[in-house]
């Protein structure tokens, strides 16, 4: 989420910059083109005040002339600024440098030619710092209302432009500066509004993953999102309770109607007795009473499963397999199946007791639904940060449909309903190794039969 708020923010903050960075830098151009004219519009004044005295016939006019060419040479050589005063005849009265005359066309003509309608040439376009251009200032010099000659400066624009482009340079400093200011406080504010989703996140997925008494700490951030972390603490302690209420149920349930079905068992055993050996309807009743046994033993052990702590510690998980498939070897030779385990010393931070449960529930189903003649392979490997242990068997394995149902609690396959089990197995393997942070995976096994993967972290950091 911050990957995508950042840059919004930037973007913004950046467009904000660029709104007054802009203005401000083509105002700062114009600002000194516009120096540049009125000093030029001062000079051709001067000028035109010195030509009015030549054009007197009152005064000695070879001496005011050449005072004019001589002034003309002198701004020249100073300021290389090129200067003529020219008759409406294009003729020039005086010029610097001397080989410069009208033109044919062009701005100088132009502004000649705007200043012999008896007014000041317009302002020159607004030269950039990437141009090459000249400023041409054109203003008339008027005796009796009539113009009897033009001044005229070609200015070149270096220095103009080179400070234009040292204030643009100031301007663009300025803007990098804001925008790291600007970005850092993006971080900042990003990080203030985040921080109790990132919290909130954590949490989520800590209770999601069997954590039920990981809470939302207490963080700063906007006030709707600290009312939000109080609002997700207690609905995660009504689920909790909730969920205590209903393991309490079942174990209380469990445990209670344990006793009043031993006695009736007593009582039916008591009752085959006064009855013919052999006889089907006490032997179903019988055998009825012991699966509801077995499936009450089951609901208790679910619902401690789900209620008791994970004792975790290193465990080498190869030599418990290997001690589990010893244990089972038994009973799978009794049915006439193989058992075999390839089970390498790995090393796996596990509550050694809940995953021999997981593996004894894993086991027995392989070896009650693997045919004679057939075997059931354990094998035990590291990857990374996880260890596995994966049981296959060469039974009948399930369907698709039937793969995303097990280990459902009291789910079992339809073709299977004869065989003995509660469907609960699977469920207490799966709440074990989720208390230790492990996960338990079914896929099919090639050519046929049934692939189960037990996985468990290496580490506390991987839990």
């Amino acid at each position: 989420m911050r990957t995508r708020l950042l840059p919004l923010l930037i973007v913004l903050m950046a467009a904000v910059l660029l709104a007054l960075g802009i203005p401000l830098a083509v105002s700062l151009a114009a600002a000194q083109q516009q120096k540049v004219v009125v000093d030029r519009i001062d000079d051709t004044a001067y000028f035109a005040a010195i030509t009015r005295s030549v054009m007197d016939t009152s005064q000695g006019p070879s001496d005011e002339g050449r005072n004019l060419s001589h002034a003309l040479e002198s701004y020249y050589g100073v300021y290389g600024i090129r200067a003529g005063v020219f008759l409406p005849g294009d003729t020039p009265l005086a010029n610097a440098p001397e080989t410069w005359f009208l033109p044919e066309s062009g701005e100088v003509r132009e502004a000649f030619e705007e200043a012999l309608l008896s007014r000041r040439s317009h302002d020159p376009e607004q030269v950039w710092p990437w141009q090459r251009g000249r400023l041409v200032v054109a203003s008339p010099v008027v005796r009796d209302g009539d113009v009897v000659a033009v001044v005229v400066t070609d200015s070149p624009t270096g220095d103009m432009r080179s400070r234009i482009l040292r204030g643009w340079l100031l301007i663009a400093a300025g803007e990098f500066a804001a925008m790291l200011l600007a970005v850092g406080a993006a971080l900042r504010l990003t990080g203030w509004v985040l921080r109790p989703v990132r919290v909130l996140d954590a949490t989520t997925h800590a209770i999601a993953s069997g954590r039920l008494k990981t809470r939302v700490a207490a963080a700063g951030g906007p006030p709707e999102l600290r009312r939000l972390a109080r609002s997700f603490n207690e609905m995660a302690d009504n689920v909790e309770d909730v969920l205590e209420q209903q393991r309490a149920f079942v174990a209380d349930a469990s445990h209670q109607l344990r006793n009043p079905l031993s006695a009736l068992l007593l009582r039916i055993e008591l009752l085959a007795l006064e009855l013919p050996e052999g006889n089907e309807e006490i032997a179903s009743v019988q055998a009825e009473g012991k699966r509801l046994a077995q499936v009450l033993d089951d609901l208790l052990d679910l619902a401690l499963a789900e209620h008791t702590a994970a004792e975790l510690r290193l465990t080498d998980i190869g030599a418990l397999a290997a001690e589990r498939v010893a244990a089972w070897s038994p009973t799978a030779e009794s049915k006439g199946v193989a058992l075999v385990g390839e089970c390498p010393a790995t090393t796996a931070w596990v509550d050694p007791v809940a995953l021999s449960s997981a593996l004894d529930a894993v086991i027995d189903n392989a070896v009650k639904f693997t045919p004679e003649g057939q075997r059931v392979e354990v094998t035990v490997s590291s990857n990374g940060d996880s260890a596995t242990v994966v049981v296959t068997d060469l039974g009948p394995g399930l369907t698709d449909e039937e793969l995303n149902r097990i280990g459902d609690r009291f789910w079992r396959s339809g073709r299977h309903q004869n065989v003995k089990g509660s469907g609960l197995g699977l469920s207490i393997s799966r709440a074990l190794l989720s208390a230790g942070g492990g996960t338990i995976a079914y896929a099919h096994h090639e050519p046929h039969g049934l692939k189960v993967t037990v996985r468990v972290p290496r580490g506390p950091s991987a839990e």
